[in-house]
């Protein structure tokens, strides 16, 4: 099986390595030649578009950032739907509107190629230990093709049911991630004002039953979330909007998660 990945960034990267260590043929396309740089020392090829990548390859994975980037390297003359042969898979890990991800497939379907939505969480450190999480959506004969690719970065891997469902899962989960960021840095704060050092409390907290990962992270950036603003922010607020607008045309109610997700996305200066 030829493995294309598309979007070689923080999380991209050690996901497209480690399908190479795992002696997948895969050819790389990147939108700045630069991040190709550092797999000159692999066996994997580099293509001059997507359509050319596509052209190789039986499964195409793509991590880039929005549903903007996805359409981008999907569609049009250079893109991967116009290289990939019928019978093909495209996996989508990014973090998109579950109607982007449908209205590709299908543009796909048209060409008798398939297309999952499969969103990641953990990091490129989880990544690169192959410990990433993959939520998967879509038919199960095109899941159980990708499985052993993503298996290489991935441990689990959740096939939630139809296409769309994952990425719906995965906005909930950073939903609720967002939320436990504003108790964590709460919380911390409180305890500066009540005259408590931070990192005691922070670690208290880790090994009892208020711990979470949005603790280890807001501990790791100094007990705020100041340091992790310029770069979560804008992408946690991405998440939040899509999950807003997605339980308006659901007739859903949030409630509570989604008032603390704001009070963290205020904290950070990135309002919904």
């Amino acid at each position: 099986m030829h493995v294309g990945f598309i979007g070689l960034g923080s999380q991209g990267a050690p996901m497209a390595r480690r399908i190479i260590d795992a002696g997948y043929d895969t050819t790389l396309w990147a939108r700045r030649a630069a991040t190709l740089e550092s797999f000159a020392d692999t066996s994997a090829k580099t293509a001059g578009s997507p359509a050319e990548l596509a052209a190789e390859c039986d499964i195409v994975c793509v991590c880039v950032v929005n549903d903007a980037d996805v359409e981008e390297v999907l569609t049009g003359d250079a893109g991967v739907l116009a290289g990939l042969r019928s019978g093909g898979v495209i996996a989508i890990h990014s973090t998109v509107h579950p109607d982007t991800c449908r209205r590709l497939a299908e543009l796909a379907g048209e060409r008798g190629i398939r297309l999952v939505d499969a969103p990641v969480s953990g990091g490129g450190g989880a990544a690169a230990e192959g410990r990433l999480l993959v939520i998967v959506g879509g038919e199960d004969e095109a899941v159980e093709l990708c499985r052993p690719v993503f298996a290489t970065y991935a441990s689990p891997i959740i096939h939630t049911g139809a296409l769309g469902s994952a990425q719906l899962t995965k906005l909930l989960n950073n939903l609720l991630f967002t939320a436990h960021l504003a108790t964590a840095a709460s919380t911390l704060a409180l305890g500066r004002q009540l005259g408590i050092n931070t990192t005691a409390l922070a670690q208290a907290i880790t090994h009892g039953t208020g711990t979470s990962f949005a603790l280890t992270r807001v501990t790791a950036a100094g007990g705020t979330l100041d340091r992790m603003a310029p770069v979560a922010g804008p992408l946690l607020q991405k998440d939040a909007r899509l999950i807003t607008e997605l339980a308006r045309t659901h007739h859903a109610t949030p409630g509570t998660v989604l008032t603390a997700a704001d009070d963290a996305l205020d904290l950070m200066d990135h309002q919904r």
